[in-house]
């Protein structure tokens, strides 16, 4: 896994982000990229993928009309997905690409998918949030 730790720790450098935090024991990074509006980015190497998480929002009640939005948002998506932690109350953006063949197009791509998410659904997202 330490190659792979390495790879990804070069394009993040690369692509200009922030790292907060770096655990290469267990494959593990938190970072900023101000221009892309990413904030505590987590990102796992769990071979044989790479696992990027951004907390969105915190469901305060359950409502069929956030989730039904949700997944309907997930279709026009162009990488990653929403999704629910264990709790089902945190919604997040994730992502997951495979490490053999990693590239930093793959990498990139899914922080402009969820920048432009981000934008684009902005609205959407803080009257969900503060339901």
């Amino acid at each position: 896994m330490n190659c792979y730790f390495d790879k990804v720790k070069n394009y993040l450098l690369e692509m200009g982000c922030e790292i907060r935090m770096a655990n290469e024991a267990e494959g593990l990074f938190v970072v900023n990229h101000q221009e892309r509006g990413l904030h505590n980015l987590v990102i796992g190497c769990a071979e044989p993928l790479l696992i990027l998480e951004q907390f969105i929002f915190e469901i305060r009640e359950e409502s069929p009309e956030v989730y039904r939005s949700l997944l309907q948002k997930n279709r026009d998506m162009i990488a990653g997905a929403f999704v629910l932690d264990e709790s089902g109350r945190k919604v997040l953006y994730r992502n997951t690409l495979q490490l053999e063949n990693l590239d930093l197009n793959e990498v990139e791509g899914t922080f402009n998918a969820l920048s432009l998410l981000l934008s684009e659904y902005s609205e959407e997202l803080i009257r969900f949030a503060r339901q």
